[in-house]
């Protein structure tokens, strides 16, 4: 489905070129693809075809329309799953670290939904093709559990249950240095940043709100494993809050210190459990799954 987007430039807002700041406004969307639809001429200023370099004025109303990608066949592939639960409505899987979760530029085999289409083939279309039954993500080096909608009801459902926060997901994180505190809420606003567009970053501009409550659960030296619990779901949001606080995750590629060597291909970072509502009973049901191998031998270490 086509989709078309629409911003009025705020008062007092900094002159910035189009691309900039519709980059700001989508963060879900990368600036190249931005760039790409501005270039077909998908993006307006004050109802005319504009270009990525336009400098903007306060009050400019800017629209970017996004069509309905070319269909693109997302093969079923025989890949083994750790189901932890399925009906005809639901199914819900323990994510390994290393698998991406659905089809994109580039890589498009050997994801979590080339898996679930070998496995029952019978997935929620409303998001298309390329992320068929996917209500919720977790990064690539993301292991844990996560649920996927196999009827559109589902889908919608579960949809409007991450929407409103009565879906809970907790996480478990191993991350540096020893924290003050034995919980709080990180209350930090997250958008692309300004620099590198493939990260991340605490800022307020162009960003959405964003909220994690953290809880120490062990604290081993140069290290403290931490609770998770989302308020929010912002892309890459434990990574960025706890970075922002100074407690990067270990092993994270993006945010966490250069050259420390860890045996963990990616970031310590757990989906350990998983609360929701069954889209057709209504029934409460709670998932979890345990720590991978992998970050388990990281604990065992670091106790010693």
């Amino acid at each position: 489905m086509t989709a078309i987007h629409e911003f009025s430039v705020p008062e007092g807002e900094k002159i910035e070129r189009l691309d900039i700041f519709l980059t700001g406004q989508l963060p879900d969307m990368s600036r190249s693809h931005i760039q790409k639809l501005i270039a077909a001429g998908q993006a307006t200023v004050q109802g005319k075809v504009a270009k990525a370099n336009l400098k903007l004025r306060s009050g400019d109303v800017v629209r970017l329309t996004v069509p309905e990608p070319e269909p693109i066949e997302t093969l079923p592939e025989d890949i083994p799953l750790d189901v932890l639960y399925e009906d005809r409505e639901v199914i819900v899987v323990n994510k390994p670290r290393g698998m991406v979760v659905h089809p994109a530029a580039g890589n498009y085999r050997g994801t979590l939904v080339n898996a679930l289409l070998g496995h029952s083939g019978d997935l929620s279309g409303i998001n298309g093709a390329l992320r068929p039954g996917i209500v919720h993500r977790l990064d690539k080096d993301t292991s844990g559990v996560m649920v996927v909608a196999k009827t559109d009801r589902a889908h919608q459902s579960l949809a409007q249950q991450i929407k409103e926060h009565s879906a809970k997901r907790k996480y478990i994180a191993i991350v540096h240095g020893s924290l003050q505190a034995e919980d709080g809420l990180i209350d930090a606003p997250i958008g692309r940043h300004h620099d590198d567009r493939k990260k991340m970053a605490v800022t307020f501009e162009h960003s959405r709100e964003a909220q994690t409550r953290f809880r120490v659960l062990e604290r081993l030296g140069q290290y403290t494993v931490v609770e998770c619990r989302l308020a929010t779901g912002r892309t890459h949001q434990i990574r960025v809050h706890m970075a922002y606080i100074g407690h990067p995750v270990v092993g994270d590629p993006k945010y966490g210190p250069k050259n420390r060597n860890f045996p963990i291909a990616g970031q310590a970072l757990h989906s350990a459990e998983l609360v929701f509502c069954h889209p057709l009973s209504g029934e409460q049901l709670l998932f979890t799954a345990p720590l991978p191998q992998d970050m388990e031998a990281v604990l065992q270490e670091m106790r010693k």
